[in-house]
């Protein structure tokens, strides 16, 4: 990584997130907690906030629609502009927020991956630090400390989370399993294939579903960190990450394996398709993060009934993590009004109504598990266990920068094609010699 350090990326001794992580207070965290962040400060500091984001889909447009008719009401001299750009997990979005910082042309705020993603716009000097808004939110108070941590770059903040996300989820459609006889959660990813071929022998067509590259990256990922466990996995990240050992070419050989039994998909199929072929009944497994579980909900399907999900299974019980996070970019027409809205989306009231909609868990740790969902309540249970560990996700911008991201997503598109297993370990390792330091 170039220039400035992220503290603790990719480290598995800084990604344990607990409750007992939460308690501690530093100066930073010292504020004065019970500032009421959510309340407009004179109805805002007036004009347009351009907020940027790839929320254009589903439960997540569904979550974004209400943050704005929330932030409308709570700031009324702000006006709110909706900018998503749909598509590829945020691959579209990022393509054109890159053009558009590089041109002058900043929105309001962006939406970024807390972690090595924002590494690219920090060394580049596109993004101002938001240490006075994380203060003025409650700090260590009401934050883990731990992502803070991950959000914090020579001794500033850069941007405000607004969700937690789990990465390594596997979907089930119940009645498609009971037809295959399957009773019972496989313990590691050689049982989880011997299923998918029951399901086959059934005469289900499609016992797995996937859709485009960014997917098919984060299904690898997740076969990945279950049969290295946490400290392998994020060691990869490091220096002395091993791309060519045992573990990563039977995680690939299992992952071409699991391939065998998906559609065929192409690069620019987004996930809900793939989420809603489980919904329906099309397919029997997804491996997706937990927005999927808003997708399930507005098609009026029930947890435990229609559907089921756990992690992929492992040597541990991982947590592939991700959390959406808000930016203030450097030189924005209206850096007030972007403030208004970092305060908006860091505030109890609206990471409690954005979570139980988008699927996701909320960062701040005030915010009461009544009323979400009960896969919620579950991920919630997990994300503070003793007994998971967390690790970052690839796909979706914590493990790695955008540079090392995108090579990763090229080497994983070209093996769709040939599934050959040499040359992808040969493009791994290329990338990260490359980028990692």
């Amino acid at each position: 990584m170039r220039g400035k350090k992220l503290a603790a990326l990719a480290t598995a001794s800084l990604l344990v997130l607990s409750g007992a992580a939460c308690g501690s207070t530093t100066e930073s965290g010292s504020a004065d907690a019970t500032t009421p962040a959510s309340t407009p400060k004179a109805g805002g500091a007036g004009g347009t906030v351009g907020v940027f984001t790839w929320w254009a889909d589903g439960s997540e447009k569904k979550g974004l629609d209400a943050l704005e008719v929330m932030f409308k009401k709570q700031y009324p001299n702000d006006t709110f502009q909706n900018l998503a750009v749909a598509g590829g997990s945020g691959s579209n979005a990022k393509a054109k927020l890159a053009s558009d910082l590089k041109n002058g042309n900043p929105p309001g705020s962006f939406q970024g991956h807390a972690g090595a993603e924002l590494m690219d716009y920090i060394d580049a000097d596109q993004v101002e630090p938001v240490d006075d808004i994380i203060k003025e939110l409650g700090g260590e108070s009401v934050f883990p400390k731990t992502l803070l941590d991950k959000l914090t770059v020579d001794g500033h903040i850069y941007s405000v989370p607004v969700d937690i996300h789990r990465a390594n989820v596997v979907w089930s459609n119940t009645a498609l399993l009971k037809k295959a006889g399957i009773t019972s959660t496989p313990t590691d990813v050689a049982g989880w294939l011997a299923d998918l071929q029951k399901v086959k022998d059934s005469g289900v067509a499609t016992p797995l579903s996937i859709g485009g590259t960014w997917t098919q990256t984060e299904l690898f990922e997740s076969i990945l960190a279950s049969n290295l466990g946490a400290d392998e996995y994020s060691k990869l990240f490091s220096k002395d990450g091993k791309w060519d050992s045992d573990g990563v070419k039977q995680s690939i050989e299992q992952y071409k394996k699991a391939l065998t039994f998906a559609n065929t998909a192409s690069d620019g199929d987004d996930w809900p398709n793939a989420t809603d072929m489980v919904a329906d009944g099309k397919a029997a497994y997804n491996v997706m993060g937990d927005w999927a579980v808003a997708q399930f909900e507005m098609k009026g399907k029930t947890y435990k009934t229609d559907w089921d999900a756990f992690a992929m299974p492992g040597k541990e019980n991982i947590f592939d993590f991700l959390a959406d996070s808000f930016t203030l970019p450097a030189g924005t027409k209206n850096p007030g009004g972007t403030q208004d809205w970092l305060r908006f989306v860091g505030s109890k009231d609206a990471q409690t109504t954005f979570n139980k909609l988008k699927g996701s868990i909320p960062p701040r740790t005030d915010i009461s598990s009544d009323g979400f969902s009960a896969y919620q309540r579950s991920a919630m249970k997990d994300f503070k266990s003793s007994d998971t560990k967390i690790v970052s996700s690839i796909a979706h911008g914590a493990a790695v920068p955008l540079a090392w991201s995108s090579e990763i997503n090229t080497a994983m598109s070209k093996f769709y094609q040939d599934k050959n297993t040499d040359n992808l370990v040969s493009a791994l390792v290329a990338s990260h010699d490359k980028y990692a330091q």
